[in-house]
This record gives C-alpha cells, sequence and structure tokens, in this order.
C-alpha cells in the first residue's frame, strides 16, 4: 500500500504557487476525460507498477538515438540494453521509454513485467539544433502490436520547423485517441528564436512548452527543471523583470501544463545529493513523477539500484491510492 499524502501538503502543488496564488491539485485519472483504453493503460503505469499511487517513475533510454553511443562510455555494461531492462524490472520503474529496435529485439523478456512507452520519433543531435525536428521512427500501431502503454513524442517548440512538426503532432494524437494510447510528449524548446529569448532552460521557454503540449493534445509532458541565469534579462515582459526561485519557476510550469501530468527530465548525471533534491523539489512542486535515464543507467548496477530505492521512498509522501 502506498502511504498517503503528507498532510501538511495533501495532493497540490504546495502551500503557495508562485505569485501567491492558490496551489492546484496534481491531475488524477479521475478528473480527466479519458477513453477507456487510455485509462487502462494510464492505471498500469501510475498504480499498478512503478512507485504507485498515481506517480511515475520512468527510465529511459532513447539516448543511443538522440546522443549516439558516446553516452555509454561512462558504464560500459549500459550499452546492451538488456541492462536498463533489468533495471527497470529489479528497481520497480512504472516504464521503459525507448525506440522501436530496441523494443522489437530486447522486449520479449520483459513484456508483461515491464509497461513500455514506445518512442515513436527522433533524430541525431549531429546537425545542429537551429531548425531542429525528429521524423517519425514508428506508428501508434506499433505501439499496439508491441503491447505498449503509451507512446513518446518529441516536439521542438520554437523550431523554425515547429509548423510540421506541430502537424506530424496532430497526426500522432489522432492515432492514440483512435487506440486508445495515451500521449507522452518530450516538449523541448529548441532554435535561434528561443536562444535569443532567454534560452531554452529560461521560464519562458519552459513554460511555454509545457503549455503547448497541453494545448495539442498531450497526456504527459515530459521537460527539463527551468534555471535561473543572465540571459533571462532578454525574455519576453514579464519574465525578464521575474525574480522567482527555481521551485517557484517549476510552480509555474506545473501550472501551464493544467491536467497534463509532468514529467520531469533528469539530463546529464548529477551527484546524488543535487539528485534526491530535484526529485523531492519536483514532487513537491507537483508533478506527477521523473523521467530519469543517464542519471541511473550511467551508474554500476548495485549503485543504480541503491540511488533508486531511494527515490522510490520519496515518492511515497506524494502517492495517493484513490483513483
Amino acid at each position: 500500500m502506498v502511504a498517503q499524502p503528507n498532510p501538511a501538503r495533501g495532493s497540490a502543488v504546495g502551500p503557495h504557487a508562485a505569485g501567491g496564488s492558490k496551489a492546484i491539485p496534481r491531475p488524477r485519472l479521475r478528473d480527466l476525460d479519458l477513453s477507456p483504453g487510455k485509462r487502462v493503460r494510464l492505471t498500469r503505469m501510475l498504480y499498478e507498477h512503478g512507485p504507485g499511487g498515481g506517480t511515475l517513475l520512468i527510465l529511459p533510454i532513447d539516448q543511443g538515438l538522440e546522443h549516439g553511443p558516446v553516452d555509454f562510455f561512462s558504464n560500459p555494461d549500459s550499452l546492451d540494453p538488456s541492462y536498463e531492462f533489468a533495471l527497470a524490472l529489479e528497481g520497480g520503474f512504472s516504464a521503459i521509454a525507448l525506440h522501436i529496435g530496441l523494443a522489437e529485439k530486447y522486449l520479449r523478456e520483459y513484456a508483461g513485467k515491464v509497461p513500455l512507452i514506445l518512442k515513436i520519433n527522433g533524430k541525431t543531435n549531429i546537425p545542429p539544433d537551429g531548425a531542429a525536428f525528429s521524423p517519425l521512427t514508428a506508428t501508434v500501431e506499433d505501439a499496439v502490436r508491441l503491447g505498449a502503454d503509451a507512446v513518446g513524442y518529441t516536439l521542438y517548440v520554437g523550431s523554425p520547423a515547429q509548423d510540421r512538426d506541430i502537424a506530424q503532432a496532430m497526426e500522432v494524437r489522432a492515432d492514440c485517441e483512435k487506440y486508445g494510447m495515451p500521449l507522452v510528449v518530450w516538449a523541448y524548446p529548441r532554435g535561434d528564436a528561443i536562444s535569443k529569448k532567454g534560452g531554452r532552460e529560461s521560464l519562458y521557454a519552459v513554460e511555454y512548452a509545457a503549455r503547448v503540449a497541453q494545448e495539442i493534445g498531450a497526456d504527459i509532458v515530459k521537460v527539463n527543471y527551468p534555471v535561473p541565469g543572465p540571459n533571462d534579462k532578454d525574455s519576453p515582459a514579464p519574465y525578464n523583470t521575474l525574480n522567482l526561485s527555481k521551485e517557484e519557476m517549476f510552480q509555474r510550469v506545473v501550472r501551464s501544463a493544467g491536467r497534463t501530468m509532468v514529467l520531469v527530465s533528469g539530463g546529464e548525471k548529477m551527484g546524488d545529493d543535487e539528485l534526491i533534491h530535484k526529485v523531492r523539489s519536483s514532487l513537491e512542486a507537483g508533478a506527477t513523477g521523473i523521467i530519469f535515464g543517464r542519471n541511473l543507467w550511467q551508474r554500476k548496477h548495485d549503485e543504480a539500484l541503491a540511488i533508486t530505492s531511494q527515490i522510490r521512498s520519496l515518492f511515497k509522501g506524494y502517492g495517493d491510492d484513490s483513483q
């Protein structure tokens, strides 16, 4: 049984959201207008696997396409996708997220034991990101065939290619509705216009990306944590005048995502204390969960399981068994 929420916190994003406005509840299945297929698949990830209680702990392994093999040098064992699948199973993750080639070649042993989020578009990082766009690598039908519980789609908000990106996302969303498949959007600010308006890690960019994901119909959105910096002065007003902590910034991101559940990206590997702080502050701000890859599978097996156990223990104060 997953512990009930901390009474001092309840199910809201915190005692007060940034700017003094009232906190909003984390989205729950019972409050969402979902098809039976989506509801069944989300129930499996939110309540039957992982930490449970309506939260998500997801292990992504899409970096081999997005970054290349360089990410596996620090832990050579991780080059074999079986390493990540075993970690997802033994660590008790809500799901594993990866591309179709890995799913077709490595999923069989873990089918039914570890929920799958099939990533259906992607790109390499060889060309510059000035006009970033991720073409489709698979379909929603592939996800159904493989028994996936969701599909993942990367949308580059602000890229000059966003017109065809949003159009492609619309077709994916329509297929997700047709097949009852939850849609998880990796919402990433990219492009020169973003760079000139505070940068991809600015509150302006991250909050805008979260809102776009909700507007185009995402069920779950993956975002990076906004980071204050000297380029914030270049953000459009009133963002360039705000003086908020990282936690207050992220509360704004969660509110802009509305009834779209929020996942926080782990990014590059960090120290244990910083990692645990990021998990705690994300949950405090109202995130439904985290999606950490390199911060976990770049560690040796026993170390990865140990830090995963710490993460799972943090989730106990934020779960809610009522659906």
